[in-house]
């Protein structure tokens, strides 16, 4: 519903425009609606997923019985970050990924070119994220490792033990960070050429109504920060497969 807003917008013009009201009361329904359906889906997503991080705790408490305490309760955190994911990134994830199929439908519907500009931009997208989703899981792997010593570096009370290991995690968290920049500017790059074209596209295209240029610029917009979305999802997504590679090694 929320996808289709932007297009009902546009309609709600045209239709508002000519004194017809019905596209602009079928937009105040989906308002309700999503009201309702977003609320309910609050309360219930609390409940269901801290319930989660209770069988989850209980799970890894089970399998971590002989390690040392720094590593279990660093793989306790990311326990925690496997349920945030299904929580949180999960289904922002599959909204954008709605969103860009949508949007590229949506642009379809108007001309070709647009949707096929944003259909480039989407593969270009995936396929700068492959040329580093290896490298992205041996960081994270450092990171993890590292990230697992620091209650043993605390509990030593030895200030150069303790200083080297934040020397060591803010080394891994820098080289991870600056593999993000380079992989998301590039992608940046590559959404706002698409946005940029289409924006000229619709401009010089003398026969699309108002609200025809609205939804094409609007949905090519919405392109941009749904597509946008997905490597930092991808990125979470490797991260949170390296976590359970690393808690299902010890029952392999």
């Amino acid at each position: 519903m929320i996808a289709l807003i932007p297009l009902m917008i546009g309609r709600s013009i045209d239709g508002i425009l000519k004194s017809d009201w019905s596209s602009f009361i079928n937009l105040l329904i989906v308002f309700g609606l999503l009201l309702i359906v977003a609320t309910g889906r609050r309360i219930y997503d609390t409940r269901a997923y801290r319930t989660m991080c209770v069988e989850l705790g209980k799970a890894l408490t089970t399998r971590s019985a002989e390690k040392a305490i720094s590593v279990f309760n660093a793989r306790v955190l990311m326990g925690r970050e496997l349920v945030d994911f299904l929580e949180i990134k999960a289904p922002e994830s599959m909204t954008a990924m709605i969103h860009v199929f949508v949007s590229i439908g949506v642009l379809l519907s108007f001309h070709g070119t647009p949707a096929t500009s944003a259909g480039l931009a989407a593969l270009s997208t995936l396929i700068v994220y492959g040329m580093f989703a290896r490298r992205f899981f041996k960081l994270n792997a450092h990171l993890n490792s590292q990230t697992e010593k620091q209650v043993a570096a605390l509990e030593s009370r030895n200030l150069s033990r303790i200083a080297n290991h934040f020397i060591r995690l803010r080394k891994q968290e820098v080289r991870l960070s600056d593999t993000e920049s380079l992989v998301y500017g590039l992608i940046f790059l590559i959404l706002l050429t698409m946005l940029a074209f289409n924006l000229w596209f619709a401009a010089t295209q003398n026969e699309a109504s108002p609200s025809e240029i609205f939804s094409i610029i609007t949905y090519s917009y919405e392109f941009v920060q749904s597509a946008d979305a997905l490597p930092l999802a991808l990125q979470a997504l490797t991260r949170l497969n390296e976590i359970t590679t690393r808690i299902n090694s010890e029952i392999a």
